[in-house]
């Protein structure tokens, strides 16, 4: 099975050994004076994602990297890049079949990373471990009114505090074994009938259903 791990369209380029996502719930539990417990169901709480990655310090014929090898030096930076940046970001797990047929996806639009450690250990040679946390993120409704000096409210409005979308990039994509442009337009553009968006600007690929591994493909804006 192919699994491919996105933090923020950065590809992982070993895939972890493990994913564990916690769907919380925000419930409270009370005893009474007779020891009686009662559970008060409230709200699902924000969801948590955790797992390991392998950062090799060299380029092993198992691992993934989208146009060419990259050095741990380069996912450090974008892991610090995601953590002081103060912006949530897309997190996107796919999985295939050795077929080619997709399975479903995990993904989430908007996450945080909460915190990460890095591990380094003679075991592993001069590759590192680090141990990454995430969030689920929600974006914050806020109420503003104006209070006259009487006090009064004389105004209220409603401003949704969310991510600033950035603006939409053709980008480019390395065909890898096992990819379709159905997976290609699920993950660029979360709907995978949408292939022909990729088919289109790409006028070398005469069959939708052919791609070769190696093809460096234009991914078009929406």
């Amino acid at each position: 099975m192919a699994y491919r791990f996105y933090l923020d369209n950065i590809l992982l380029p070993v895939t972890p050994q493990s994913l564990e996502i916690k769907i919380k719930n925000q419930n409270k539990t009370v005893t009474l004076i007779n020891d009686t417990e009662y559970n008060f169901l409230k709200g699902v709480g924000l969801t948590e994602i955790s797992f390991d990655i392998l950062l090799p310090a060299v380029k092993y014929p198992f691992a993934m990297y989208e146009n060419g090898f990259k050095n741990q030096k380069y996912y450090l930076e974008e892991l610090k890049r995601l953590k002081v940046s103060k912006k949530p970001f897309k997190f996107y797990v796919s999985r295939e079949l050795p077929n080619g047929v997709g399975l479903y996806d995990t993904e989430f639009q908007y996450v945080s990373l909460e915190d990460y450690t890095i591990k380094e250990s003679a075991d592993n040679g001069f590759d590192l471990t680090v141990s990454i946390s995430l969030k689920q993120y929600i974006s914050v409704t806020t109420i503003d009114i104006n209070i006259s000096s009487d006090g009064t409210a004389t105004e209220e409005k409603t401003r949704v505090e969310s991510p600033q979308a950035p603006i939409p990039q053709n980008e480019s994509y390395k065909v890898k074994k096992g990819d379709t442009l159905w997976a290609l337009a699920k993950y660029y553009y979360g709907d995978g009938s949408k292939y022909k968006l990729i088919a289109s600007a790409n006028p070398q690929i005469t069959n939708p259903n052919l791609i070769y591994v190696g093809q460096v493909l234009v991914i078009p804006k929406e």
